[in-house]
């Protein structure tokens, strides 16, 4: 268990096996269906998949890719903590740089924790992979994915097609 970085509220840690649970739930709140994709992951045995070809592969290959987000709670180990949501730098072909990308469980949402969780991976990020420069990609009509990248300073720079569907990108540069 390899830990990203931690905020005030919250534990940033990489993946593991030991997610899967965490990952069916997550994977098929109506909003990651709605706004991401329906990644057909119903079982335990999808899920192994998933994080296998997925966060696991990216870890390997770039470095770096999606992690855990934990709510840092004072009276429990690090191993009992409650799972809300994902963020990470991902690595996509289509892309020229990597991108920033997140998902958390509807009950978690506006309370702060993704644009907490946002920064934090993306400076954190930033930092150990030399990065100079990161994207994201939204659907047009997320507005609370488009309001948190313009919040933590990333800048619409127009838009594109991606996975079938228009998307705004937008771009974060360190100074």
């Amino acid at each position: 268990m390899k830990l990203i970085s931690e905020t005030e509220r919250l534990i940033i840690r990489q993946l593991t096996l030991d997610d899967a649970e965490f990952i069916i739930q997550l994977l098929n709140e109506e909003s990651f269906i709605r706004y991401i994709a329906d990644k057909n992951v119903r079982t335990h045995a999808d899920a192994v998949n998933y994080l296998m070809n997925g966060p696991l592969a990216s870890y390997r290959d770039y470095g770096f890719g999606l992690n855990v987000i934990l709510l840092k709670e004072t009276t429990t180990p690090i191993e009992t903590t409650t799972p809300i949501g994902i963020c990470g730098l991902l690595k996509r072909a289509e892309l020229d740089y990597p991108d920033l990308g997140y998902a958390f469980l509807t009950e978690f949402c506006q309370k702060g924790y993704a644009t907490e969780a946002a920064f934090s991976v993306l400076n954190a990020g930033m930092k150990a992979h030399s990065l100079d420069t990161v994207l994201a990609v939204t659907l047009l009509d997320n507005e609370r994915s488009n309001r948190l990248l313009q919040k933590i300073g990333f800048e619409l720079k127009g838009t594109m097609a991606l996975y079938g569907s228009q998307n705004n990108v937008y771009e974060y540069m360190s100074a």
